[in-house]
């Protein structure tokens, strides 16, 4: 018997409205800025999990790949033609940080605000 569900995924960022517009235009969906708490922004994305993205005065984003520095969570986002989506992604801002072995069926990305996130290939 679980404890709790999932609610939603939140992401710190430098920007919320930004970096909810990058992931709404990758994933589909709406951003909602909170009316009372503006910053803070609330993405539904149709058929998924929500996402959301918090104001972080000093935001500082993780290192990938680094050892010493945890990137602290990931997203893997799941497609079906890798180069076109690399395309999209790179298009909205995304930096690559781990593309270039073009064998394997994933591949590794920064979003605007630095944290990882993978496109899978399905």
């Amino acid at each position: 018997m679980a404890l709790a569900e999932l609610g939603v995924v939140v992401l710190d960022c430098p920007d919320p409205r930004a970096l909810a517009g990058f992931y709404a235009e990758v994933l589909g969906g709406t951003a909602e800025v909170n009316s009372e708490d503006p910053a803070w922004v609330d993405l539904k994305v149709p058929g998924g999990p929500a996402l959301a993205f918090q104001a972080a005065p000093g935001f500082v984003p993780p290192r990938w790949p680094a050892p010493d520095h945890s990137q602290q969570f990931h997203l893997d986002l799941t497609v079906q033609d890798l180069d076109a989506s690399e395309r999209g992604v790179l298009a909205l801002g995304a930096k690559p940080l781990d593309t270039e072995d073009r064998s394997r069926n994933w591949r590794v990305y920064a979003d605007p605000a630095g944290h990882p996130f993978c496109l899978c290939a399905c």
